[in-house]
């Protein structure tokens, strides 16, 4: 009797990054919680450092072979890592867990833009497709007002945190396929901790009080940053960014679904712009001309 193979839809590195969408999604219900007891920026920092410290207890035989070229991918990826998620968690004090995850999913078609104004490749008509879907999504979710679009204050700085986040991805596949997944995430993710905290008096900010409720924040979410970057890098190597970035569309569903969870309630038409966003992170990435050369 012969067995019939089974096989996957998806690979391993395919599983891991919709495993970690997943994580990724919860991540905003928890750092809502925890900005009652921080300011923004001390609390990336200690994440960020947080988890930097545990990738290098990990990783610590490793360590001893870093690269200049692996320095230099850790240190811009670290930078970006301060611009997205110091703007994204400032602008969580703000706007809902919901607004949050799904203007932050508007990095996707932002990617294609970076890569016309800085590598001078113009974008894929799919691509502004999913971009023009996108912003009128983007219009509904942040509440029109008189036709024109009105952006709060928290969600210029979540839109801010998306280019970061875009530069980001850019970065990781820039760097991925030529240096080592395990020493780059140690670096990265120090150096957005340490800015963060650097940049902690300039932005006026308190070190805050004691806090169980932070403690936990922290420890959980700097286990949860280790695995999210660590995981990105490994992946990324053998997953095209097309791939990768139709999977990442699932992070701002599941950020809704947590966020609904904690009691956000979006009116309809904020719904349909959600809808339209995710629509138009999947479009940007789509290739007709792709399909019809599959056998």
């Amino acid at each position: 009797m012969h067995r019939i193979p089974i096989t996957l839809p998806f690979s391993r590195q395919e599983l891991a990054l919709i495993a970690i969408t997943v994580v990724w999604g919860a991540t905003f219900l928890i750092i809502h919680a925890a900005l009652h007891h921080s300011g923004p920026l001390f609390f990336v920092g200690l994440r960020f450092v947080t988890a930097g410290l545990m990738m290098a207890l990990v990783f610590r035989r490793t360590l001893g072979g870093l690269t200049l070229r692996e320095l230099m991918a850790g240190v811009l990826v670290g930078i970006s890592i301060v611009g997205g998620y110091g703007l994204q968690t400032w602008g969580l004090q703000t706007i809902s867990i919901s607004q949050s995850a799904f203007i932050t999913a508007l990095y996707v078609p932002i990617v294609p833009l970076l890569q016309w104004a800085v590598l001078r490749r113009p974008p894929h008509l799919m691509s502004w497709l999913g971009i023009g879907c996108a912003f009128a999504g983007l219009i509904l979710l942040a509440g029109p007002q008189a036709g024109a679009l009105s952006l709060s204050i928290g969600e210029l700085a979540t839109l801010g945190s998306a280019v970061a986040i875009a530069a980001e991805i850019i970065l990781i596949g820039r760097f991925a396929g030529s240096v080592d997944s395990r020493r780059v995430t140690v670096v990265q993710l120090l150096v957005g901790g340490v800015l963060s905290l650097l940049l902690v008096p300039a932005a006026g900010e308190q070190v805050p009080v004691f806090s169980w409720v932070l403690t936990g924040s922290v420890l959980g979410l700097g286990a949860a940053s280790a695995v999210i970057q660590l995981t990105m890098n490994w992946a990324q190597k053998s997953v095209s960014p097309t791939r990768a970035t139709v999977i990442y569309a699932g992070e701002p569903v599941w950020g809704g679904v947590f966020g609904r969870l904690a009691g956000d309630r979006l009116p309809a038409m904020a719904l349909l712009g959600a809808a339209l966003i995710v629509a138009g992170v999947i479009i940007s990435e789509l290739r007709p001309s792709s399909w019809r050369r599959r056998p």
